[in-house]
């Protein structure tokens, strides 16, 4: 991988940069849209790929449980089996340490999960999960780490940040030699934490460094203290990832810190339960007051959708469970992303951010 700066805002931290990748080019800032069990929800790729997305999050973790390596493998990677021609990142399963809950025990070697299909034990090594993600072949994988949930004690961020060190180690030990492996800064709200592992974690020298352990219940100005503490500590000629965030506006906030990479599940899971961004906020299409409003979602948005449907038809959709409601404000939803990560481009370009 190579990441090439193209443009340091003289305003902010912001920066324009270019990933190239083995499935094509990608421009910085970028939003990806997730995608955890091989698919976005709702959306064909060939939607995904109009909309101009050319990378997209898998988590190997929901895969190796379902359909599994055998499958994939036999397919020839993730690429060849869902159909996507452009670039995945895969995400290797920690946050499942905090997303979880009881169905997770962690121990020095690595964590323990129990499957919430079938209630199977698996246990996710350092070494296992770089196996999965061989496997898959993705353009980038992540590190096995742990992410603690919040409020964490200070001995349970100590525990997190030996583990995620030792993990990250064994994880690029492990890693198919020339493809493109991200380590994963954590230390929950402990500044010095968070100081000690990204600096170990950079002598390791990884392709890229992602800020994990945000986004998980804390308070919001402790999620931008600790991006922007982390963010400064992080090599300029690397991509920074910033893992599951956020609305529109934290984009904009983050980006402004140097933050280069997002992915959130927002736009999808808003789109299927009724909810659209637009330009003057976000909208609840179920509610009565658009039952007659003949208007596009977004009167000032270009999309598919908002130049061929109004309001009111997918407000019916919505209420008659008809699968064509979630289906089309999904598809606005993630066009709207993409479009203000591209304008907030355009500005760094232009040094008004």
């Amino acid at each position: 991988m190579v990441f090439e700066l193209l443009k340091h805002s003289t305003k902010s931290r912001a920066r324009v940069g270019r990933l190239h990748l083995p499935h094509g080019v990608v421009d910085t800032p970028v939003f990806m849209p997730v995608a955890t069990q091989a698919t976005v929800k709702g959306q064909p790729f060939r939607f995904i790929t109009e909309i101009g997305y050319r990378l997209i999050v898998n988590n190997a973790y929901h895969l190796y449980l379902r359909p599994g390596t055998d499958i994939i493998k036999q397919a020839g990677g993730l690429h060849k089996f869902t159909g996507w021609q452009h670039n995945i990142l895969t995400d290797s399963g920690g946050y499942q340490v905090f997303s979880m809950g009881e169905l997770v025990k962690i121990d020095p070697d690595g964590i323990t999960v129990r499957s919430h299909l079938d209630g199977s034990y698996h246990k996710l090594t350092p070494e296992k999960v770089m196996e999965i993600q061989n496997i898959f072949a993705p353009d980038i994988k992540m590190v096995l780490d742990d992410c603690p949930p919040w409020p964490a004690t200070r001995e349970r961020a100590e525990e997190s940040v030996d583990r995620t060190l030792r993990w990250a180690t064994i994880c690029k030990q492990h890693n198919i030699s020339d493809t493109i492996l991200f380590a994963i800064v954590q230390g929950s709200t402990y500044l010095d934490l968070r100081e000690l592992c990204a600096k170990e974690l950079v002598k390791l020298n990884f392709d890229g460094y992602a800020i994990g352990g945000v986004s998980v219940g804390e308070p919001r100005e402790f999620t931008l203290e600790v991006v922007q503490f982390v963010a400064n500590l992080l090599p300029k000629d690397k991509p920074r990832y910033l893992m599951g965030v956020g609305t529109p506006e934290e984009l904009l906030e983050y980006i402004k810190l140097g933050i280069d990479m997002f992915d959130c599940v927002l736009p999808t899971r808003y789109g299927r339960t009724g909810t659209a961004f637009t330009s003057e906020g976000k909208i609840v299409l179920r509610h009565s007051e658009y039952k007659n409003d003949f208007n596009p979602i977004d009167p000032t948005c270009d999309c598919y959708v908002c130049k061929n449907y109004t309001r009111a038809y997918i407000r019916h959709l919505f209420n008659a469970d008809e699968m064509l409601g979630p289906i089309l404000l999904t598809y606005h939803n993630l066009y709207f992303y993409k479009r203000w990560v591209d304008r907030i481009r355009d500005m760094i370009l232009d040094d008004a951010i």
